[in-house]
Formats: structure tokens, sequence, C-alpha cells
């Protein structure tokens, strides 16, 4: 059967009372809606448990490893998207089974040492799956961005069940925080694909971004005397 015209469709919708098209909305988009509501109660999970470290360790080594955390939820563009790049359907279902990034949590460390001793601290919960691990710190992408990538799966705790989602979990310092900013911005300006010097730069950025980073940290433990674990503390 070919598909209803425009004329077809316009006289389908006048037949439907306002109440029955809010209805229909609703159907439609409800489960949508509760799915974003439940990453974003599983980004809050994440938040806290990272919050709590940090004040356990500011008591422990009378600083705090933890700079900022900062929360963010896919936007039904980036979802469309990417599931259109994946080839999957729309549905609640097929986006929580096939996209594991919609929740995303940022930990913004002090230095090097910290993303590994907080990725190890959450990982070591009885309640956090990790699912996934990718460390482009050890081994950077080849534009030169450097940051420790965890999915990670965490029950919420509803009213009447738990349910489990997935959050990815980005830990960086702030030098790689600042040059991911920055080569964001400098790369939606300009094509860079087709400008190696351009590139070139931004890589080189990101090699002296590293570089400091690893100054910092040993001046940090010339400084405090922090050896062996202490120095990531």
């Amino acid at each position: 059967m070919d598909a209803p015209s425009d004329a077809l469709r316009q006289m389908l919708v006048r037949q439907l009372s306002n109440s029955q098209i809010k209805n229909r909305v609703q159907d439609y988009t409800m489960p949508y809606r509760e799915l974003m509501s439940y990453y974003r109660c599983a980004m809050m999970e994440v938040e806290t448990k990272f919050n709590v470290l940090n004040e356990e360790l500011s008591l422990m080594y009378d600083r705090n490893p933890i700079e900022s955390v900062k929360s963010r939820l896919k936007s039904p563009e980036s979802i469309v998207d990417k599931a259109v790049r994946k080839g999957i359907p729309f549905s609640a279902e097929s986006i929580e089974k096939n996209l594991s990034d919609i929740a995303g949590v940022r930990v913004i460390c002090s230095f090097p040492g910290d993303i590994y001793m907080l990725a190890d601290a959450l990982l070591r919960q009885d309640d956090i799956t990790l699912i996934e691990r990718k460390d482009y710190i050890k081994s950077p992408k080849p534009n030169g961005y450097r940051s420790l990538h965890l999915i990670v799966e965490i029950p919420i705790f509803l009213h009447n069940r738990t349910r489990r989602m997935k959050v990815e979990v980005q830990l960086r310092t702030i030098a790689m925080d600042w040059w991911a900013s920055l080569e964001h911005k400098i790369r939606y300006k300009k094509n860079i694909a087709d400008d190696g010097h351009v590139a070139e730069e931004l890589l080189h950025c990101a090699e002296m971004g590293a570089a400091l980073d690893q100054r910092m940290e040993g001046v940090y433990r010339e400084t405090t005397g922090a050896i062996g674990d202490d120095a990531s503390c």
C-alpha cells in the first residue's frame, strides 16, 4: 500500500481531537523520556561516588585530587545521528542496548596519577561493573587526544525496582581537558584534516601538555616527599 499523501495525513489529523493527539504524542515519547530520566539518575549516582572519594582523599592526603566533576546527557539530535551511523532502530530499547555514551561524567584531576587512582577506586566498588576501558593516556589518539575512558554499569534504585544503566566516565587532567576543549573549537572553525600544519601544531601542543603534566607531578612529589602510591594521591 502506498504511503498516505499529505492531504490524507491532514484529514486524519483533523479527525483527532487535541487530547487524542496529545495522548498519542505522549505514548510515543514517554519511553524515551523515561530512559533519559534513568540516565540522569545514573549520572547523579556516579557523580556522588566521585564526590565521596574526593572528600575522603582530601582528609587522607590534605588535598583534593578532583578539580571538578561535570556531567552531560547526549542531545536527541546526537542520539539520532549516532543511531543512523550505526544503523540501529530509534526505539528506547535499541538506544539503551546499542549506545553506551548517552550519559557522560567527566572528572578533571590534578595529576595523571590521580586519574588511575580514582579509576581503580571506582572500579573496586561492589555495585560498579566495568563494560569497557580505553586508555588514551598511555596510547593517545593520533591527533594527540588524551583521556581515560570507562564505560561502567551502575544500579539506580527506583521506588519499586532497580535498573542497571551504562555511563561513560572520562578522567583527564586540567591540561588534557584544556587541550581537548580548544582543539574541538579549532577543529570546528577549520577543516584541519586538510591542513597538516594546524594538525601538527595541535599535536605538538598536546605533547607539551603531557610533558607539563609529568613535570608538575614531579614537582609535587619533590615538594611533598610523596613516593609510591602517595605520589598519585
